[in-house]
């Protein structure tokens, strides 16, 4: 009897918290897209990912604007009020308060959208964790009072619920419900069970539907978050060993942008120089946009333009000129490609060391795109073949794999980003596999163990 009451209340929660994350994660998603309008005058989409149109000192205004305004709240809030804990430290137990937390999910949101070099995905896995601890707060009280009726959640199924309730506001604002019911178990659960991926995957795929509803809804049909013209249905021989060895370089890659992750995430977040920290990253990230548009935001424009290099030539100011010096439009596109490797991670990782706080899953994907592509072009050289598309998949796969340590959750975040064919996990698997065994070896060193619970 207890057990059948355990199952119904656990499908309630996960019919109520899919709901209500669904619900957050689109809201979240607009409120995105309407702050690059009212700091920029665009809106992203997969034919304009990044401010290219937008005027340079508009571009600057608007991510100092952004950051400076954030960095003011995020004092206040780290230095006078409950401190908001990392999603893992939520799921160990911690409270999230619910107006600190709301505000730092806003606050994330601001930053992306006004132009700072950092993932937006934090946002809404922080906004779930809080929604799943307050109804979990809820049933407590109903326990006492209609015992009947209700169930005494037990602290392993407390800490089930706000994980998948955070990988479930992954899946949202991505619709990627595969890659949010990894994330849970893969990094926050760290222990793979039936029941915990069927949680997972149920609320995980609710949210996604509701969220992409409302999206659909807003944008007037659905849209691919990156488009990749001319991937192939499936991966040829010449494709796989290119995938084993991009898996390694983009190994090493991932290796080193989780380092440099780290080092950021390692600096003083709670002193006044917070005041001065960001607004002068966020002023170094809108010079290096002046040249490269595409280190904007989340990572969304400097993926796209390694998924259709096509797109270079139209949307990179002075990219005409560079053809011209360099005399080749090849040597061009890879010297665009090089650059934003370098500009993308490094502006990102200033962006967290100077104290803002989101997430580094789409700017992985990014680098990862960009160093893909770019080994691709040198591929071609010896077995031409498979489009540049399917060197960016492979090495955004790779390298995001390598720099989360969770190959599952890498591997379809970017699948189902890209709505690509299912046929096409074969080749980004071996790569995933490869750098994956590169980046752990490289990452095995003392006294630099962290538990996933405190990273997340």
């Amino acid at each position: 009897m207890n057990d059948r009451r355990r199952m119904g209340h656990l499908a309630m929660a996960v019919i109520v918290l899919g709901l209500l994350i669904g619900i957050a994660a689109g809201g979240l998603s607009l409120l995105l897209l309407g702050i690059e309008r009212v700091a920029m005058g665009f809106i992203e989409n997969s034919s304009i990912p990044g401010p290219f149109h937008v005027s340079a000192s508009r571009r600057v205004i608007s991510v100092v604007v952004g950051a400076a305004i954030a960095a003011l709240i995020w004092w206040v809030l780290r230095t006078r009020t409950t401190r908001v804990p990392s999603v893992g430290r939520a799921v160990a137990g911690d409270e999230m308060p619910w107006w600190q937390t709301t505000v730092h999910v806003l606050l994330q949101i601001v930053i992306v959208g006004s132009g700072s070099s950092i993932g937006r995905e934090v946002a809404p896995r922080e906004f779930a964790a809080m929604l799943a601890q307050r109804y979990l707060r809820l049933a407590r009280w109903a326990s006492t009072r209609f015992e009947r009726w209700t169930y005494a959640w037990s602290d392993a199924d407390r800490r089930m619920l706000v994980a998948v309730s955070a990988g479930a506001g992954l899946a949202g604002v991505y619709d990627a419900p595969l890659a949010g019911a990894f994330f849970s178990v893969e990094i926050l659960l760290a222990e793979v069970t039936l029941e915990k991926v069927a949680v997972s995957l149920g609320m995980s795929a609710l949210a996604a539907a509701v969220a992409t509803a409302i999206k659909d809804a807003v944008e007037h049909g659905h849209h691919v978050f990156y488009v990749l013209p001319g991937l192939p249905s499936s991966g040829s021989p010449s494709l796989m060993v290119f995938a084993v060895l991009a898996g390694a370089i983009c190994g090493i890659g991932g290796a080193l942008f989780r380092a440099g992750s780290r080092w950021g995430e390692a600096g003083p977040r709670r002193d006044a120089g917070l005041l001065w920290r960001m607004p002068a990253a966020a002023a170094f990230t809108g010079l290096v946009a002046v040249v490269l548009p595409q280190v904007f935001g989340n990572g969304r424009a400097a993926a796209q333009l390694a998924f259709d290099p096509t797109m270079i030539g139209r949307l990179v100011p002075g990219f005409s000129n560079l053809v011209a010096g360099v005399g080749s439009r090849t040597v061009a596109v890879a010297l665009i490609l090089v650059v934003t490797v370098v500009a993308k991670a490094g502006v990102t990782i200033l962006t967290i060391r100077s104290g803002a706080s989101g997430g580094v899953l789409q700017p992985g994907i990014a680098v990862g795109a960009n160093l893909g592509a770019l080994l691709g072009m040198g591929w071609t050289l010896l077995v031409p073949g498979a489009s540049p598309a399917a060197y960016a998949l492979i090495g955004a796969c790779a390298l995001l794999a390598a720099s989360q340590h969770a190959p599952l959750m890498a591997l379809c975040l970017v699948m189902e980003l890209c709505a690509a064919p299912l046929a096409f996990m074969v080749p980004a698997g071996i790569a995933v596999a490869v750098s994956c065994l590169v980046s752990t070896q490289l990452s095995r060193r003392p006294g630099t163990s962290r538990s996933r619970s405190q990273r997340n």
